[in-house]
């Protein structure tokens, strides 16, 4: 199984894969909302600081980076970081939910926004020639998507139909993921190519349950923030989705979005999922296996085949 990255093509390396960062991002001002200075992430020195960190002390061997079109994505910033620390570094492209759209979606047809993604696909990000190995973080702001946010979630299915590639969604506060997987999977995609982001911020089994034995890859991907979520909170519902027998569904990641996040500035940084989670669902009686098909297997199936169960 080969990944796509920011470097090339290369066999899917071994270790831990982040299914959910960003290395890069600006989000200070988004269409009908107060600017939001600290809403940004440009510091790639102590990024790839901490990537490197973590392949030292964890063998992190992936970040799948979801930084896509309204979110300030700098493809030639993703290559300085991933030479810098080491680490394969997949990008992506689609759109983010309805506030940070770029102002063509609008009046944009399905068949247009599908068009745009498979030329990013095909040809490359931000003039750049690097390729995304990914779509998302397709987004939707609420528990329906709006008609601009269906667009985008359409157009996304298909240009993934079409390419080969995966959708990751950001399903915001955790809310409308069964619909976002509705929607995608009227466009022929199969599920199993699929991950509903932020999961871990809904605390509700039972639609984690639904999404898994659907097919779709359940994303606990913010961890370490506790302005949103307990990781206490995380821990249960993540045990309960393994004790299921949805061990297989599960992604993990941290969501890095913000200056503030980086351990230089005083946050948990994108070691939160390695450092403290994982040791906590060891302690909680997940074993190794479970584990590695957790932080390895299931990533590196999305990304690539995704072959159903």
């Amino acid at each position: 199984m080969r990944l796509r990255t920011v470097l090339g093509e290369v066999p899917a390396p071994r270790g831990p894969v982040l299914v959910h960062e960003h290395l890069r991002l600006d989000l200070r001002g988004p269409r009908g909302r107060a600017p939001d200075p600290a809403a940004s992430l440009d510091d790639e020195a102590a990024v790839g600081g901490e990537l490197a960190e973590l392949r030292r002390s964890h063998g992190l061997a992936v970040v799948v980076e979801l930084t896509c079109l309204g979110m300030g994505r700098d493809a030639a910033a993703l290559a300085r970081i991933s030479e810098r620390a080491g680490v394969a570094v997949v990008a992506a492209t689609g759109f983010y939910h309805g506030a940070f759209h770029p102002s063509y979606v609008a009046g944009s047809s399905t068949a247009d926004l599908t068009r745009r993604l498979l030329t990013e696909i095909e040809d490359g990000l931000d003039g750049t020639g690097i390729r995304p190995g990914v779509i998302g973080e397709v987004g939707t702001g609420g528990e329906r998507p709006s008609r601009d946010e269906e667009r985008c979630l359409r157009a996304a299915a298909s240009a993934a139909v079409r390419s080969g590639l995966a959708v990751a969604t950001h399903a915001h506060l955790g809310r409308g993921g069964l619909v976002q997987l509705d929607v995608l999977a009227s466009e022929g995609l199969a599920p199993h190519r699929i991950s509903i982001g932020h999961q871990d911020l809904l605390d509700d089994a039972a639609t984690h349950r639904k999404l898994a034995e659907a097919g779709a890859y359940v994303a606990f991907d913010t961890v370490g923030k506790s302005s949103y979520q307990s990781d206490g909170v995380r821990l249960r519902r993540a045990l309960d989705l393994i004790e299921a027998g949805h061990a297989d569904r599960l992604l993990l990641s941290n969501d890095v979005s913000r200056a503030g996040y980086l351990k230089a500035n005083g946050g948990g940084g994108y070691g939160a999922v390695l450092d403290s989670f994982v040791p906590r669902l060891a302690a909680a009686g997940v074993g190794e296996p479970t584990l590695r098909l957790v932080l390895h297997d299931n990533p590196v199936r999305f990304l690539t085949s995704g072959e159903a169960r």
